[in-house]
């Protein structure tokens, strides 16, 4: 089964998500630590975790890293419409400008949706003009993100998901 491939025989369960949280909470704890405070077996935790690395589900260890203390204090979302047939050439073009963060395939009135980020507001024009730069590029619509009252989180459905313990 590829990454992001779910299927019903192999949903999370309340163990999988108790595992997921404790690992967003202490990221460096070992497999040991993991089972000790888990109450279950050391060959479960790993088992699962290797489990969650094969679909997708757990990615890595990453640490969290806060982009405006790396100097990267100005984020803006940019709504690109793009010729025809040509996602593939400009997300790949969009993957070398280093300041773009992520970019996702969208519906409505534009064609991709791209997060990047910016030292200032002069590196902001940097940025975009690099972005407008790619030559299937037809026309973007840009914002800069204010404040983040909701960062991305994943916690309160590993919260519900830990709370059913089979229901």
């Amino acid at each position: 089964m590829a990454p992001n491939d779910t299927g019903a025989d192999e949903a999370l369960d309340a163990l999988d998500a108790r595992l997921l949280l404790l690992l967003s909470d202490e990221p460096r704890l070992g497999v040991l630590e993991c089972s000790r405070r888990l109450g279950v077996a050391r060959g479960t935790v790993q088992a699962r975790m290797d489990r969650m690395l094969r679909r997708g589900v757990l990615q890595g260890f990453p640490p969290d890293l806060d982009l405006a203390a790396m100097g990267y204090g100005l984020t803006a979302f940019a709504v690109l419409e793009i010729a025809q047939g040509q996602r593939a050439a400009v997300a790949a073009r969009l993957a070398a400008i280093d300041e773009v963060c992520e970019v996702h395939a969208t519906t409505g009135q534009g064609d991709l949706f791209v997060r990047m980020v910016a030292r200032s507001n002069a590196d902001l024009q940097r940025v975009i003009d690099n972005v407008v730069a790619v030559p299937e590029v037809r026309r973007t619509s840009t914002s800069i993100a204010l404040s983040t009252p909701v960062p991305p989180r994943v916690r309160p459905l590993l919260e519900r998901l830990a709370a059913s313990d089979g229901e």
